[in-house]
């Protein structure tokens, strides 16, 4: 039988008649569980799910739950433990329970301790959206790692890893090839046992010929790309969680292009410290960084100690989150409003039958 202590459980705080376990698959309504009795299906008890206020309330792959278990049935989810690191993304879908308010956070995985950023090293290779995707890694509590996928298909590798570390240059990168098994050996110090890495990139970058490789077997399906703008379709359809045969274990999730920052300006702090230092230099605390005289941002831009293209990967950071926040209070006033518009019509509706 598992041992949770393998799935990186430390949880001590249990309670009597409910069984501990880690969340590995989430399929609609049903979840896998990895318990002491193997691998049981669960789904989430009632008043779980009436109790969750939003979406991220509900568990997703990597976490940590109590449930009731059932021997020769379905088990039913009653408790979600506390998670030490979560990976969310914007989402304004509005899918999810009826009855639990829609929310903008959508999980992709929680309980890592590292976050692999994976992009391949063809056309499609975009250091802005590594970027982005490093700064909700920041955000997550996890420790990014960028993976430049099928470095034996490219000419020039050390161009594209300079690239990310001139723009990152806090961050670990490391070029990599599936196929070849060229860098793996590098990731060694991340894949330690008990420890988790969660996959993040777009379709199309090799996470399911990466995985594949660390299991030392085929576990995903590869599908091709396409040639003229090297992106792939979707492998993963689902999220799920992988125990390597070094003990390391590895969430897989879907391609996401499009990612949404959710809730990122700690992740962007933490991502442009350099940046955010050059405040504190300024004459004036509520400096603008556009003409203000003594603004430290504008000095370290005309005497290149920040370069242009850093700064404004800042600036488009910050707007888009702005705007992430803006959308999301619109459209929670927007369900408010409606609420508010159906109930009055429904009591206008009941005054009018009473009144014939």
């Amino acid at each position: 039988m598992p041992d949770l202590k393998l799935y990186g459980c430390t949880e001590t705080e249990l309670i009597e008649g409910l069984l501990p376990g880690r969340v590995t698959e989430h399929r609609g309504p049903q979840y896998t569980v990895v318990t002491e009795h193997g691998e049981v299906t669960a789904a989430l008890k009632g008043a779980f799910v009436y109790d969750a206020v939003i979406r991220a309330d509900l568990p997703c792959v990597g976490d940590f739950v109590l449930l009731q278990y059932s021997g020769s049935g379905v088990s039913l989810i009653t408790r979600l433990l506390p998670r030490r690191s979560k990976f969310s993304r914007v989402d304004f879908s509005g899918h999810g329970f009826a009855h639990i308010k829609a929310n903008r956070e959508q999980l992709v995985a929680a309980n890592f301790d590292y976050v692999f950023i994976l992009s391949s090293l063809n056309q499609d290779f975009n250091v802005n959206r590594i970027i982005r995707y490093l700064t909700q890694a920041w955000q997550s509590g996890g420790l990014p790692v960028v993976i430049l996928t099928k470095a034996d298909l490219a000419a020039d590798t050390e161009t594209a890893l300079n690239a990310v570390r001139s723009a990152a240059p806090d961050v670990p990168v490391h070029a990599v090839s599936a196929h070849t098994g060229f860098g793996l050996d590098a990731l060694d110090e991340y894949l330690q046992p008990g420890k988790t890495a969660v996959f993040l990139g777009m379709s199309g970058v090799g996470k399911s010929s990466l995985l594949n490789a660390l299991m030392e077997r085929e576990v995903m399906a590869v599908k091709a790309i396409r040639e003229d703008d090297g992106r792939g379709r979707h492998t993963t359809t689902h999220r799920q969680l992988f125990m390597l045969p070094c003990g390391a274990m590895v969430i897989d999730t879907p391609g996401m292009r499009e990612l949404g920052l959710f809730d990122a300006d700690e992740g962007i702090s933490a991502g442009f410290a350099d940046v955010e230092e050059l405040f504190s230099g300024c004459r004036f605390s509520d400096c603008g960084h556009q003409s203000e005289p003594g603004c430290a941002v504008l000095a370290a831009l005309t005497d290149g100690a920040l370069s242009r293209r850093r700064w404004e990967r800042y600036l488009a950071q910050k707007r888009e989150n702005r705007y992430a926040d803006d959308r999301a209070n619109y459209m929670t006033l927007k369900r408010e409003r409606n609420k508010s518009i159906a109930i009055r019509s429904k009591q206008m509706k009941k005054g009018e039958k009473h009144f014939e």
